[in-house]
């Protein structure tokens, strides 16, 4: 308990979600590798719109607790319900680009605003 007291927000919300990724039988995020087909949970930090090749491109990045992933939609400008602070569950193969781990063209599904 005195754990919790002197840890941050941040380390508690950190925490929460590792443990809803090991709950759900998803992998951690920083346990992908390039090119491993993956199933994985987490928030939504941040959602933007950031074309690539002329193509439109919406771009989220995906925290679990343990690593940043950065989950890309080619081809849309907009999706309901992908937003900043909403938890969803992603699949599919891992890429790796510039040192980052990325996602493309996922399958995902939103998970209910009220256990958030």
């Amino acid at each position: 308990m005195l754990d919790r007291l002197s840890s941050s927000q941040e380390d508690l919300e950190c925490e929460e979600l590792e443990e809803d990724s090991q709950a759900s039988g998803c992998t951690r995020i920083s346990e992908c590798t390039d090119r491993q087909i993956v199933k994985v949970t987490g928030t939504l930090r941040t959602v933007t719109l950031r074309p690539r090749a002329g193509v439109p491109a919406l771009e989220a990045e995906l925290f679990d607790g343990t690593a940043p992933l950065d989950v890309v939609w080619l081809g849309r400008r907009s999706i309901q319900g992908i937003e900043p602070g909403r938890k969803l569950i992603a699949s599919g193969r891992i890429a790796m680009s510039h040192g980052r781990r990325v996602l493309f063209n996922p399958k995902y599904e939103l998970r209910p605003l009220g256990k958030e």
